[in-house]
């Protein structure tokens, strides 16, 4: 595997402004990498001469706490009736029967592109894509994750691939059939084995764990995933009460929500985090409180779903952590997933104002690198990841906007510049090593005709 190598040299950069945490960026800011980390930090400086300048505002790298790579392939293939939840997860079966390890790596590597064109330094890839079409193992059974790595290495991001545990067909227990069983190991020790002999090459990936759902994980193997993940010390994702179906088919079986019998089952704790989260008790938002567990968002794909628009402000004041995703890649702009957790709130509470621009900011950085086993990065600050993501000032979009609400005007298609790990990965709005649009109209048509 080709995996880029950190920025090692002594590097300098000047922002026009740059987010340090608070309320507000700071203006005149010189930053200084080296060997991929941040040095120093000076804020209130002028432009030092043959200094690179970073016009508009720099951001943290933003992380994509929950992509599922695949799926952006129904972008725009999905609308043409009504349809429900259900019958757009048929199409993303039809979809996920075609791929192959080259198709996928293919398909990937330009989504991974985009979302780093998009200003994202890191992804979480929800992985369940694990076998061939009729389920077997594949000769190398991680064939589909060392893909996944690849594609990440050649679009310059890192990635958190969290390998996914996917047994049965619904909270019935039902088996999987058709295209499902390429998700599915025999059992969650059966999965454990297979995800615990995958050791990626390079330092851009780490691996995490996930239980798909209560759908896909039965209780009783829960504690298996659970105690797997705890053993490697990784993050611990979860797809949590997405649709109300879910929730009444889970207190049919278990006479408990799906957050309860996550709880029951120790799957809740300071590594884990709840994806959707979007129909809760007030008793789940508790027990998610108190277990230090996370909660990402993914607005666009809930929107587009009509799942829902989740309590992000009963959650934020109970203390749980939000992290934002780009999950189907309905759209791929993290900035959108921010400031539509705001106004999702808005539209559930009828008030506005609930969360500053710094913290929708910090979802999309700081909290969506945390959530991902990355602690380290989506700050500007010394001895974090030389991560950096400029945005346009002078667009159509972001003319005359406060630099302190760019969250609110600003879309991917401002992002100019990315640095990741101290290299340039996209300069001029133009992504350095990938032909985007190319590759991912190629890759697209490779899995949805023929």
């Amino acid at each position: 595997m080709q995996v880029p190598a950190a920025g090692a040299a002594r590097t300098r950069w000047y922002a026009e402004h740059a987010w340090l945490g608070g309320p507000a960026p700071a203006a005149g800011v010189l930053i200084e990498a080296e060997a991929g980390r941040f040095t120093a930090v000076t804020a209130g400086v002028a432009p030092p001469p043959g200094v690179p300048r970073l016009a508009g505002v720099t951001l943290p790298g933003l992380a994509d706490t929950h992509s599922h790579a695949f799926h952006r392939a129904l972008r725009g293939r999905t609308h043409d009736d009504r349809g429900s939840f259900w019958t757009w997860r048929d199409r993303m079966y039809a979809v996920a029967g075609r791929l192959d390890p080259d198709s996928y790596l293919a398909l990937a590597r330009a989504v991974y592109a985009e979302a780093a064109l998009a200003g994202v330094t890191c992804v979480g890839e929800f992985h369940y894509l694990h076998h061939d079409p009729q389920g077997r193992r594949y000769a190398e059974p991680n064939v589909m994750s060392d893909a996944l790595a690849q594609a990440a290495a050649d679009a310059g991001v890192r990635l958190t691939l969290l390998d996914t545990c996917y047994l049965t067909a619904g909270v019935d227990g039902a088996p999987l059939t058709g295209v499902q069983r390429r998700f599915g190991d025999t059992d969650a020790a059966a999965w454990a084995q297979r995800a615990q002999a995958w050791s990626p090459t390079g330092d851009h990936v780490r691996v995490g764990a996930a239980v798909h759902s209560v759908r896909a994980v039965p209780a009783a193997e829960l504690p298996v995933v659970a105690g797997a993940a705890a053993q490697r010390g990784a993050p611990l994702h979860v797809h949590l009460s997405e649709q109300p179906a879910e929730n009444a088919a889970c207190l049919a079986r278990y006479g408990r929500t799906p957050t309860a019998l996550l709880a029951d089952a120790g799957v809740l704790g300071p590594d884990t985090t709840a994806v959707h989260a979007t129909h809760l008790t007030d008793a789940d938002v508790t027990l998610l409180a108190g277990a230090r567990a996370g909660v990402c968002l993914c607005p666009t794909t809930e929107r587009d779903l009509a799942d829902g628009i989740g309590p992000a402000g009963p959650l934020s004041a109970a203390g749980v952590a939000l992290s934002v995703g780009s999950d189907s890649h309905a759209v791929v702009n993290l900035f959108e997933e921010a400031w539509a957790v705001e106004t999702h709130e808005r539209l559930r509470t009828g008030r506005r104002g609930h969360f500053s621009p710094g913290e929708l900011i910090s979802m999309a950085t700081g909290a969506g690198h945390a959530a991902l086993g990355w602690a380290d990065a989506g700050r500007i600050a010394v001895g974090a990841r030389a991560d950096l993501v400029t945005v346009r000032r002078d667009s159509v979009r972001t003319a005359g906007a406060d630099p302190a609400g760019l969250v609110f005007a600003a879309t991917a298609a401002d992002v100019t510049d990315v640095v990741v790990d101290g290299r340039p990965v996209v300069a001029d709005g133009r992504h350095l090593h990938v032909d985007v649009p190319a590759e991912l109209a190629a890759a697209i048509r490779a899995v949805t005709t023929g």
